[in-house]
């Protein structure tokens, strides 16, 4: 029976068989888009205001560039690292031992690694490991002067002469944290009427100090380069087209021929992305689908299973039934066969109406064998 078939009665539209397709295909839309998006923050399928799918989604469309999803610190050791830069966003756990070596070999070769954190402690265990200076200091950062929706969302304009800023005028924070340069290079920094607060309306008194605070620093480690960024807001998707966040975070691989956006130590991936993702990293895997699918179609299209033979054989008796014959001799010939399965099935080609009636000549064969 043909979809249009089903979903008409005698009478007309069959509603009852219209509703329960639509449910079926609102549960499927519900459990794909489920299946392929995330809630958690900063996370790259996440496409909510916290989330930074339209930073993914800039680098894996950028024809400069070749961007890719890393969900395991090996591939760190398979990649060119001096043309490639690594951005890790608000990790949620530790890099290890094995984990930290593979990124610090990374950078000592040539490589960059851009981190963006402001209140977690995990970006600083990895500055460290990695053998970088720099360090952010977890507090927010106020400005009482210069911001955008209030003091905890500062305008940082004091942009430095450097090629990691060009064509930068400001940063615009939300929630960011200083950064302590030690040896680093500073590369953006606030106005000096910022001061330093546990939380976001922490008051202006006699103990805080006004100053200028840096929020993003670089630093040259072995042959490679650390840039540490106390803000990862100005990746996700709400903040992402505030001036000049983008322009800032592409003009940080702008060198690069590939982006590795790590993912190895923050929330799991949604199931379809995770496996879209392990579809991609294993050729075997991939073959072993293709050779599936064809086989899938080779034997839903050439073949007719026999109990669709046997509803054609039914619908065919019918007709031979309805047609006044009988018998042997009241037997349809193959033409009339024809025109009852182009009638019953207006879809099929002349070969496959063909392939059908071959089938049950054999089949009607063997039953008289």
């Amino acid at each position: 029976m043909s979809l249009r078939s089903w979903l008409r009665d005698g009478d007309g539209v069959n509603w009852p068989a219209v509703l329960l397709l639509t449910l079926a295909l609102v549960v499927c839309g519900t459990t794909l888009v489920a299946a392929s998006t995330s809630s958690s923050a900063f996370d790259p399928y996440n496409p909510a205001w916290d989330g930074t799918d339209d930073f993914r989604d800039v680098i894996e469309t950028d024809e400069d560039v070749e961007g890719e999803l890393v969900r395991e610190t090996e591939r760190y050791e398979e990649v060119p690292a001096n043309e490639t830069t690594a951005i890790i966003i608000a990790p949620e756990e530790t890099y290890e031992t094995e984990d930290a070596a593979r990124v610090r070999q990374f950078v000592e070769d040539g490589g960059t690694v851009v981190v963006l954190e402001n209140v977690e402690p995990n970006a600083n265990d990895l500055l460290d490991d990695v053998g970088a200076d720099a360090r952010t200091d977890g507090r927010l950062v106020l400005d009482q002067r210069n911001y955008e929706h209030g003091p905890a969302m500062p305008i940082a304009t004091a942009v430095a002469n450097h090629s990691r800023t060009a064509g930068i005028e400001q940063l615009s924070l939300n929630y960011a944290t200083a950064v302590e340069p030690n040896n680093a290079t500073v590369l953006v920094a606030t106005s000096d009427y910022a001061h330093l607060g546990e939380t976001a309306d922490a008051e202006l008194d006699d103990e805080a100090v006004l100053d200028s605070y840096p929020v993003a620093t670089t630093e040259a480690v072995g042959d490679g380069e650390v840039v540490v960024v106390g803000d990862p807001s100005i990746a996700i998707n709400v903040m992402y087209g505030e001036p000049d966040n983008a322009a800032f975070l592409q003009r940080q691989y702008a060198e690069d021929e590939q982006v590795l956006f790590d993912v190895s130590h923050t929330a799991d991936l949604p199931p379809l992305a995770g496996a879209l993702l392990t579809l991609r990293n294993w050729p075997a895997l991939q073959a072993l689908v293709g050779l599936l699918a064809i086989a899938t179609v080779i034997g839903t299209t050439r073949r007719p299973p026999g109990a669709t033979l046997e509803r054609i054989r039914l619908r065919l008796s019918r007709a031979q039934g309805e047609g006044g014959r009988s018998g042997e001799r009241g037997r349809l010939s193959d033409t009339e066969r024809a025109a009852a399965l182009r009638e019953s099935h207006p879809d099929w080609d002349e070969e496959r109406i063909q392939r059908v009636i071959t089938a049950l000549n054999r089949s009607r064969s063997k039953r008289s064998d």
